[in-house]
């Protein structure tokens, strides 16, 4: 090589610039994306405000008036507001039913699916896409709208509420069940395996002792979820707190209104140190055989 040929670069080198190179482009491409995400925000945003009665910023001084108002009426109603909480509990007692109930039967559905959807369990190849399709189905109807089309179909009642919460628990939960199942050690199994167990007795024995106390982590934070989900329901017919709710609502009900957001909040509130404690107690003492 003669003296005026430039300089070899090393392997070392050339990855050093190609790596700068990609990294500069992918720095460009977010910029443009964010420049064109707020542009786009932006514009949505002038359009709602010129589509509005009112403004968002002079809202803005308006945006707690209607907490406080809750909060003073049930200062106001004084020691007489302690019977609300007793005389909305059955509503309660009805709106977690509701979430118990199609949580559990979702959970079931979610299990079954969660165990034939993960392709290292030793399931037939083809049944692993239809259970992963069954559960993007599951999980692409929102309850309320699923709710909405039962009650036309079933009537106003708790049961459009409770399929509604079990149809899209079973497609939420089978989700994230069969992701824990795919972290498991196979070490179990295939001892297993070669003891002669069966696929069930696999399942059993070798995987629900590895993934129980995130199924059930899981589980709780779904039946959190679903106690929402039935309040909510509960607004278009389905019963429960909500169908109290939207009474104490339309009507202006400040105590009432916030008698039933004590009692939701102190129903999530226990379902959560319950899960913590169920959790921590299975993973601490060992999971025993069921």
């Amino acid at each position: 090589m003669s003296a005026a040929d430039p300089p070899t670069l090393t392997k070392l080198e050339q990855l050093d610039q190609a790596y700068a190179k990609t990294e500069r482009t992918r720095k460009l491409y977010t910029m443009l994306f964010l420049g064109v995400t707020v542009f786009v925000m932006a514009g949505g945003f002038t359009l709602a405000e010129d589509m509005n009665s009112g403004g968002f910023f002079s809202g803005l001084s308006k945006f707690f008036d209607y907490p406080s108002s809750i909060v003073s009426e049930a200062i106001e109603a004084g020691w007489s507001w302690f019977p609300l909480l007793i005389e909305f509990l059955p509503a309660l007692i009805e709106t977690v039913n509701m979430a118990a109930v199609g949580t559990i039967l979702g959970a079931v559905l979610a299990l079954g699916l969660s165990f034939c959807s993960t392709r290292n369990l030793g399931v037939w190849a083809p049944l692993v896409p239809i259970c992963r399709r069954a559960m993007d189905i599951a999980r692409a109807f929102p309850e309320l709208i699923l709710a909405l089309f039962l009650i036309f179909v079933l009537g106003a009642s708790p049961v459009p509420a409770i399929i509604a919460v079990a149809f899209h628990t079973a497609g939420a939960l089978g989700k994230l069940f069969s992701e824990v199942n795919e972290n498991i050690d196979r070490g179990p199994l295939d001892g297993l395996a070669a003891s002669g167990a069966n696929w069930f007795q696999r399942m059993r024995f070798g995987v629900l002792p590895q993934v129980l106390p995130n199924f059930t982590s899981y589980l709780m934070m779904r039946f959190e979820i679903n106690i929402r989900a039935s309040a909510i329901l509960g607004f278009v017919g389905a019963g429960g707190i909500g169908a109290e709710l939207r009474k104490a609502i339309g009507w202006s009900q400040g105590a009432e209104t916030a008698a039933l957001f004590v009692l939701l909040f102190l129903a999530i509130m226990l379902i959560d140190q319950a899960s913590g404690r169920l959790r921590r107690r299975m993973i601490g003492d060992g999971l025993q055989p069921l």
